[in-house]
């Protein structure tokens, strides 16, 4: 098994990748390259549609998302959002139709080539009130209560040390503030093979936790209220898993693995 610092490499790398193609189609996207070597596997899943929404800018949605977060986000006029692996700016933008010029949205991302993409989208855009950070989200680069909401999509399942994820989201968010998170978890148990696939990791896959572990992770870092706002069932066809099972190992894993799911979850801070 790979360490947590060889696995936000293989993150790092592939997200770089997609960054500086012109490909839409990546790792949580309809067509998945990153699961393994066949680039046109469709895995009915994983993202939302975003060309109906105020502030989509078509440059910035590079297909890597599982939801919507904004969608169940509150988030209001004047608040400063931050969004967590905000890659080209794609839900950042979307908070900032929302915020307005009152508000400030700041993007953190931990691939530079993602904050460069970010950066010239802003710039055809002309907004002064929204920022992109170099930083990973476990050790965010970002002050103590800054944030009215946190939002992030597709992401948290990518971080190994997500009780850290969790506690830096609740770090940076004022007194009484929330986080709306779009997610990958799992219910059952994903087969050997699968779990230590560093492709099926930038995937979203092998790193994404058991349901109940992610609802206990949130909570154990100190938020309450904390509610799932929709759920999407996610499939892997025969064609992908047969990359990496065998035919035993396919029936095992649909034995074995209940679900899994993109979740939409909230949750406060005191």
């Amino acid at each position: 098994m790979k360490t947590s610092e060889e696995l936000k490499n293989v993150v790092r790398e592939k997200y770089a990748e997609i960054a500086v193609s012109t490909s839409k189609s990546g790792c949580c996207g309809t067509t998945s390259s990153c699961c393994g070597d066949s680039s046109n596997v469709e895995i009915t899943m994983i993202g939302d549609e975003y060309k109906n929404l105020d502030g989509y800018t078509a440059d910035a949605d590079l297909g890597l998302g599982c939801g919507i977060p904004t969608e169940f986000a509150e988030i209001k006029k004047g608040d400063t959002v931050v969004d967590l692996g905000s890659g080209a700016g794609n839900d950042v933008f979307v908070a900032r139709a929302i915020v307005g010029e009152e508000g400030k949205v700041i993007g953190v991302d931990f691939t530079k080539e993602m904050i460069a993409k970010a950066n010239r989208n802003n710039e055809k855009l002309g907004y002064k009130n929204v920022e992109f950070k170099l930083g990973e989200i476990e050790q965010l680069p970002l002050e103590n209560e800054i944030a009215d909401v946190v939002v992030s999509n597709c992401v948290l399942n990518l971080v190994p040390d997500k009780q850290k994820a969790f506690a830096e989201i609740y770090r940076i968010l004022k007194s009484g503030a929330h986080f709306c998170i779009s997610d990958i978890v799992i219910i059952g148990e994903l087969n050997h093979e699968l779990k230590k696939s560093a492709s099926m990791y930038a995937g979203c896959i092998s790193g994404a936790v058991q349901q109940d572990e992610y609802i206990g992770i949130i909570a154990a870092a100190g938020f309450i209220n904390i509610e799932i706002k929709k759920t999407k069932r996610i499939e892997l066809p025969d064609e992908l898993l047969k990359q990496y099972l065998d035919e035993e190992g396919i029936k095992s894993y649909k034995e074995n693995v209940k679900g899994i799911f993109s979740i939409t979850v909230v949750g406060f801070k005191l």
